[in-house]
């Protein structure tokens, strides 16, 4: 976990604007947090050069490893101007830990990468403990990670973040999944918000159209423009992994860049159409106010944002209202926003 690479000549590094005690100092404060994550097929020492996990305990004979990684994108902007980096951490293990899901994989271990132009290491620990929080939500081990600090590549006060979760599927639950056929139904689960997606096209709208900024409270939103923002990315696997083997479930999509329309189709084989039903419903407050905002036509909007639906599921008719209800959370709703037809493979909004 963090490992360093150290060089000699320190003092000449840092006038370069490398920090290699602000690296170690990074370590020693993020060391509690990442070993409150780990069980006991942890293998290694903290700080080594790489994370190592024994599967045996965990897959058996069965398992099947899911691995994918991704960023937050410029979310981490709307971080900076607010002074508050924890939640940008849960945002990355929440959006890999759905990304594995719908791949019928739950997380196993987690890897983090932060480079900036100086390291602040007060923030990487901010960052990280956000981290560890999600890691623990979602039965995930921090077990590895990486700083980085280039002057010249970053400007002062910016950084990036990026993730890496290997997750653990049962041959049984890919292999025996029954394929999306015409007749199946869109069952969409709420999202929190922006999720992490579209913040480039909502920053440009919020800050540099409207003129508002983080601390402007607005009514239509209920709080803050900076607490709307960075509401954390929503994650499923509390209410989807029960099913991930039900029969009824055919396929899921994680609603993120490219909204509703791309990564619905992701799922989509040829000879069908996906018809979702924008009336079935009602947006977050803050995706009309951007629509209003922007005068978005619906093929920008949902082709941007999630637009209030963060998950997908396609399910087979029968039994579905039980699924639904079954779905259903004190913090999302699950509801029927359209289905399956024969058709062209495509996406459209009904």
């Amino acid at each position: 976990m963090g490992k360093l690479r150290a060089r000699d000549h320190n003092d000449a590094y840092a006038d370069a604007g490398v920090d290699i005690d602000a690296g170690h100092d990074v370590l020693r404060r993020i060391e509690k947090a990442v070993r409150s994550t780990w069980d006991a097929n942890v293998l290694g020492e903290f700080g080594a050069f790489s994370g190592l996990y024994d599967l045996s305990g965990r897959a058996g004979q069965d398992g099947v490893l899911a691995v994918t990684i991704d960023g937050v994108g410029t979310k981490l902007k709307v971080a900076a101007m607010c002074g508050r980096y924890a939640s940008v951490g849960m945002d990355l293990v929440h959006h890999c830990t759905n990304d594995l899901l719908v791949q019928r994989a739950r997380p196993i271990v987690f890897s983090d990468y932060v480079a900036s132009a100086r390291l602040d290491p007060g923030i990487v620990a901010e960052i990280v403990g956000g981290i560890a929080n999600a890691c623990g939500g979602v039965g995930c081990c921090l077990i590895a990670g990486e700083t980085a600090e280039m002057p010249g590549i970053y400007v002062d006060r910016e950084f990036d973040l990026v993730g890496c979760m290997v997750g653990v599927a049962r041959r049984a639950d890919i292999a025996g999944a029954p394929a999306v056929a015409p007749g199946d139904v869109l069952i969409g689960i709420e999202s929190s918000g922006l999720h992490t997606n579209g913040y480039s096209l909502a920053r440009r709208l919020l800050f540099e159209k409207a003129g508002l900024g983080v601390e402007t409270n607005v009514r239509e939103l209920g709080r803050t423009v900076g607490e709307e923002l960075l509401e954390v990315h929503r994650q499923y696997l509390t209410v989807l992994e029960p099913y991930t083997g039900d029969p009824r479930v055919h396929a899921m999509a994680h609603i993120t860049g490219g909204g509703i329309f791309d990564n619905l189709l992701r799922i989509v084989p040829e000879g069908c159409e996906a018809r979702v039903e924008k009336a079935s419903w009602d947006p977050n407050p803050i995706f009309k106010m951007l629509c209003r905002l922007g005068d978005l036509s619906d093929e920008d909007a949902y082709r941007t944002f999630n637009m209030g639906i963060g998950m997908i599921v396609v399910a087979g008719r029968d039994g579905v209202d039980e699924l639904v209800k079954a779905l259903s959370s004190d913090e999302a709703a699950a509801i029927v926003v359209g289905e399956v037809t024969s058709g062209q493979r495509r996406v459209v909004l009904v």
